[in-house]
C-alpha cells in the first residue's frame, strides 16, 4: 500500500516538474524572441525616440479630445437632470388645484435643490476630468523628457 502511495506521489511530482520545465522553456523562448525580433530598432535608437515623441503628442491630443467629450457628456447629463426636475415640478403644479399649496411649494424647492446639485456635481466631475487630463499630459511629458535626454 505504501508503494502505491509513493508511486502515485512520484507520478504527480514528475508531471508537475515536466509542466514547470515546459512553461519555463516557453517563457524563455518567447522572451528571447521579443528581445531579438527587431534588430533594426536596436541599431537605430534615435528613430525610436522620434516615434515615441510622435506617440506622446498623439496621446496628449487624444486625451484632450476625450476630456472634451467627457465634459460635454457631463454637461448634457446635468441639463437632462434639470429638465426632468422642471418637468416633474410642472406636473405637480398641474396636479394641484389651488395655487401655492404645500405640495407645490415642496416640488419647487425640490426642483431648485436638484438643479443646484446637478450643477455642483457637473462642476465637480468636470474638474476631476480636467485633473485626470492634466495628470496624463504631465506623465506623457515626463516620459518624453526621459527619452529625449
Amino acid at each position: 500500500m505504501k508503494l502505491n502511495y509513493f508511486t502515485k506521489w512520484l507520478s504527480i511530482a514528475r508531471r508537475s516538474i515536466a509542466t514547470t520545465l515546459l512553461c519555463l522553456s516557453a517563457i524563455a523562448f518567447i522572451w528571447q524572441g521579443a528581445f531579438f525580433s527587431n534588430a533594426a530598432a536596436m541599431a537605430s535608437p534615435s528613430a525610436n525616440l522620434i516615434a515615441a515623441a510622435d506617440l506622446g503628442d498623439r496621446a496628449q491630443e487624444k486625451t484632450s479630445e476625450d476630456a472634451g467629450r467627457a465634459k460635454s457628456f457631463v454637461q448634457d447629463t446635468a441639463d437632462k437632470v434639470k429638465k426632468t426636475a422642471q418637468k416633474n415640478a410642472d406636473r405637480v403644479d398641474q396636479a394641484t388645484d389651488d395655487n401655492d399649496s404645500f405640495v407645490e411649494r415642496k416640488a419647487k424647492r425640490d426642483k431648485a435643490r436638484i438643479e443646484k446639485r446637478a450643477d455642483q456635481d457637473a462642476a465637480r466631475t468636470q474638474k476631476a476630468v480636467d485633473k485626470t487630463k492634466n495628470a496624463v499630459e504631465r506623465t506623457v511629458d515626463n516620459i518624453k523628457g526621459a527619452f529625449s535626454n
